[in-house]
């Protein structure tokens, strides 16, 4: 038995009745397997795409996790495919992230200086590789003067959600590229962490591939 988590965009004209309807036939299939169950069902409603789909600019949202055995997902996916009114999704591994649009943060245990700020200038190259005290990176930040950079001062990431679309664009350039380690300063897990979380964003049209689509 494995947890899952899947997000639907479906057609925005249709309500959350609709929605739900078509959410638990669906759900029907996955809680066939003895002790399969539905962990959570997060509705985000209408909002906008950051890209148009099928001519469409705007989809409803919801994001649902269970737990069930792999052999009930081909039957489950392929009934999504067949749906006319859900505009994509994405099924993936539940890895404990939240149903809503937030990262996991680790609690801080205390302010930094700005000696520690200075430090880090100071050890440019070995602070690319280097990892905090928990293993994990924070997001960067770009103080003023002359290009300094500097860590983030807020709570450092514990877990990286796909769906946090405030954290993923501080990583991403106007031209849609991810910003390298020797500017992010993260660690090289939380590198290959970020550029998945990116790609999954991207494919929900939660974050465009570049600043602006014309198209």
């Amino acid at each position: 038995m494995r947890e899952y988590e899947v997000v639907y965009i479906f057609d925005p004209s249709l309500d959350e009745d609709a929605v739900n309807a078509r959410v638990e036939k669906y759900h029907d299939l996955v809680t066939q397997p003895e002790g399969a169950s539905v962990i959570a069902v997060d509705h985000w409603g209408a909002r906008q795409l950051a890209y148009p789909i099928r001519k469409l600019e705007s989809g409803y949202y919801l994001v649902a996790q269970f737990q069930t055995e792999p052999e009930a997902l081909p039957e489950f996916e392929r009934q999504l495919k067949l749906d006319d009114e859900l505009i994509r999704f994405l099924l993936v591994i539940s890895e404990g992230e939240p149903t809503s649009g937030m990262s996991v943060a680790i609690e801080s245990h205390g302010e930094p200086s700005e000696s520690d700020d200075d430090d880090d200038d100071e050890d440019d190259e070995e602070d690319e590789d280097d990892e905090d005290a928990h293993g994990e990176a924070s997001p960067p930040v770009f103080s003023g003067g002359r290009g300094r950079r500097r860590r983030v001062d807020g709570p450092r990431i514990e877990l990286l959600n796909y769906k946090d679309v405030s954290t993923l664009s501080r990583f991403v350039t106007e031209q849609g590229k991810v910003l390298p380690r020797r500017t992010t300063k993260v660690t090289a897990p939380f590198q290959r962490q970020l550029g998945r979380a990116v790609k999954r964003a991207r494919f929900l049209a939660l974050l465009p591939y570049v600043s602006s689509h014309d198209s």
